[in-house]
């Protein structure tokens, strides 16, 4: 097995004759992705908890987490810029460090975006009960999840470029409600609530990052779409930069409302809703409501394209059986593996919790993240890599410590979640043995 590159498996691919796949998304389709990565469950959970730790210092602690998850981006987007094709991290570790490595990435990511997907189903069940409560248990609930799954299934199935579409209008719809309660919550901000004598222990600062850092990722979902971009190398990175600061400027926001506000912040279970029935009444509340579940839908959105072109391009690099790169003849798109993750994703929401796989997901993409950052060195001094068209200051030590910041991340991580996450590290290393063993044994009878 020899390395891929970008540029070698576009080449390959249309000598091949093969269908390949779209190139119909632009810069702004995939700042969407980023954004609708990013906002998911997390910050209409998360105002309390940090409050809970840092009271209005909680602010600041949004800005380091930002500033930390920052030098991770940095990374990836001078990676990201060396390559036009799809794959993400699958691809930049296997041009970096050869295809085992590679594929043990694409696993990881593709673990940490199923489990990912299938914990945020299972929020967005919670949220949706609130409105509906008979979705909240039973046949109703797997009902649910199933047309969820199965209808963004469809979508993807029938061009990325309405998928897109779906996630343009997903972004306004989930920033809309998000942006008006900052605007009108602005005026209703009470200052004397903002007590910043009280200072924090480093130990409480450090746990509110850590919890923060939930709510600032899933932007890695859209580097894997790199093969349906028109500009991938340009756009790639202008989306990860511009996605990040915006994000981090709506938390601020979200959280000095909050705070300036709601006087109970740090016990309450519903802190966006709570703070907008302070100042918009009921109607602002479930306005909140609703536009969490959008918000959700979105980051599903942006996960199944994940999810499907992990697999496809995995499966283009022959470490995945040949069935999952095959396009729908129309429009085009991985169909096998779209059926594959929707399947998979409906097993274990339906057989799950959503807490535990939540945690899975975290390790295993903070493990991606790892790799990814150390890529960035490996490539740099690599005489053969594609070239990158944007380049870091700083680039070494920005990698160094980002992979710091991804220990220090994994170091909080629990013994049970981490054993699983390595067992099912295992397993993906078993089937590429098993996988290369039958193609050495073909090889010799040939």
């Amino acid at each position: 097995m020899t390395s891929t590159t970008g540029i070698d498996q576009e080449r390959s691919g249309a000598e091949r004759g093969r269908p390949q796949l779209v190139r119909a998304l632009g810069r702004w389709d995939l700042v969407a992705f980023v954004i609708n990565g990013i906002v998911g469950a997390g910050i209409f959970g998360l105002p309390a908890k940090v409050h809970a730790l840092l009271g209005a210092w909680g602010i600041v602690a949004i800005v380091a987490c930002a500033a930390l998850i920052g030098l991770v981006i940095a990374c990836f987007a001078e990676v990201s810029s060396r390559f036009t094709e799809t794959g993400g991290p699958y691809l930049y570790t296997t041009e970096a460090f050869g295809p085992f490595a590679g594929f043990l990435a694409g696993w990881m990511l593709w673990l940490a975006r199923v489990t990912g997907l299938c914990a945020i189903l299972g929020v967005l069940v919670e949220y949706t009960s609130f409105v509906v409560p008979a979705v909240g248990h039973g046949m109703t609930r797997a009902l649910l999840i199933t047309v969820v799954v199965t209808g963004l299934s469809v979508l993807h199935a029938s061009g990325v470029r309405r998928a897109a579409k779906f996630g343009n209008v997903i972004t306004i719809a989930k920033l809309a409600p998000l942006l008006l309660f900052v605007a009108l919550g602005a005026f209703a901000i009470e200052p004397q609530h903002f007590d910043f004598a009280t200072k924090p222990t480093n130990k409480d600062f450090s746990s509110a990052v850590l919890l923060l850092a939930f709510a600032f990722v899933g932007w890695e979902s859209a580097v894997v779409a790199a093969g349906e971009l028109r500009e991938p190398r340009r756009d790639t990175p202008f989306a990860l930069i511009l996605g990040l600061g915006s994000v981090a400027l709506l938390y601020i926001g979200i959280q000095a409302v909050c705070i300036g506000t709601l006087p109970a912040l740090g016990t309450s279970s519903r802190p966006l809703a709570d703070s907008a029935l302070q100042f918009m009444g009921p109607a602002g509340a479930t306005l909140i409501v609703v536009g969490a579940i959008v918000s959700m839908l979105g980051t599903l959105n942006g996960g199944v394209l994940t999810t499907s072109r992990l697999t496809f391009a995995m499966a283009e690099g022959g470490q995945l059986p040949r069935a999952l790169s095959a396009l729908h003849p129309r429009y085009r798109t991985p169909i096998g593996s779209i059926v594959l993750g929707a399947a998979v994703v409906l097993g274990l929401t339906l057989s799950s919790t959503h807490v535990y796989l939540l945690t899975i997901s975290t390790i295993a993409r903070r493990l991606v993240f790892a790799v990814t950052c150390a890529a960035l060195p490996v490539l740099r001094r690599k005489k053969n890599a594609p070239p990158a068209l944007l380049t870091v200051p700083g680039g070494v030590l920005v990698a160094a410590l980002a992979l710091g910041l991804t220990g220090w991340l994994l170091a909080s991580t629990s013994w049970r979640e981490t054993r699983d996450v390595l067992m099912a590290l295992a397993a993906g290393v078993v089937w590429l043995i098993a996988r290369n063993w039958r193609a050495i044994g073909r090889s010799r009878a040939a």
